[in-house]
């Protein structure tokens, strides 16, 4: 399949928010999204190309949506500032109508033993990698029961598994901690959700060179390329994940390659 806008495809019609899509993992389900017909809300901080060292930019990523046919719009959110959180979910509510599905892609990433950890990088992880899903989910659980359907996917890590004794690490613990929260928060959320019409899932990707893996070097010419995850099969999992019964696809905790081998997915070429 060519990377092309399907206005009639899987998602035709629904409004799609993605956060932390202005590069890597976010920026690929966004395309995937938009390619099956979703109506896609590119949210983060980067808004234009430079203004962040790493390359990429929520107006580029909508640029090449709208160019290729699709629908797009780029809200600028800071997920660690509240007021940015609601906007989020107002402007998107003002621009294309009512969430139907939730991706929560943002993370803030620090990788220091505990010994050191300061306190406000704390905070912040926390801050955005579990409040903010939690308190989105806040924001729009109302208007998806009213519809009586709707899809949030929390995206986590390999990070989550508890480590030997003896593995070591290079800081990870709090990265590690924040996603183990954000998977026991997505199964408690589809428990309470599921009579609702609502699914509730995470993924974790495997390792993905994305800009941000590549800049924390948790990726070298030493790494095995079949231990790397095409970011192309990430988002055909994350596809699969946000259609299809909500009753029977909820409350798991996946991976994409489980998710590609499970489900014989074939994973597509991405907007370009």
């Amino acid at each position: 399949m060519s990377a092309t806008i399907n206005k009639h495809g899987k998602l035709a019609g629904q409004v799609a928010v993605v956060t932390g899509a202005s590069r890597g993992i976010g920026e690929a389900i966004a395309f995937r999204y938009a390619m099956e017909g979703a109506r896609v809300v590119v949210s983060a901080r980067t808004v234009e190309e430079g203004d962040h060292a790493l390359g990429g930019s929520i107006n580029g990523v909508v640029a090449r949506i709208l160019a290729a046919g699709g629908e797009a719009h780029a809200v600028r959110c800071d997920l660690a500032i509240e007021e940015h959180r609601v906007n989020l979910v107002k402007e998107t509510e003002q621009v294309f109508g009512p969430i139907d599905i939730m991706v929560n892609n943002a993370a803030v990433t620090y990788f220091t033993p505990v010994e050191i950890f300061k306190q406000k990088h704390y905070d912040l992880m926390l801050n955005v990698q579990v409040y903010a899903p939690f308190h989105l989910a806040q924001l729009i659980l109302p208007a998806m029961k009213m519809k009586g359907s709707g899809r949030i996917l929390n995206i986590s890590s390999h990070a989550a598994i508890h480590p030997s004794k003896d593995q070591g690490g290079r800081g990870g613990t709090v990265y590690g901690m924040c996603k183990a929260a954000l998977e026991r928060f997505t199964t408690g959320l589809a428990s309470e959700v599921f009579e609702d019409g609502i699914s509730v899932n995470v993924i974790s990707p495997g390792l993905v060179a994305t800009p941000g893996v590549v800049h924390h070097k948790l990726i070298t010419e030493d790494t095995p390329e079949e231990s790397i995850t095409p970011v192309e099969h990430m988002a055909e999992a994350c596809l699969r994940l946000v259609h299809g019964d909500s009753k029977e696809l909820t409350g798991m905790i996946t991976y994409a390659v489980d998710m590609i081998n499970d489900y014989n997915l074939t994973p597509v070429e991405l907007l370009a």
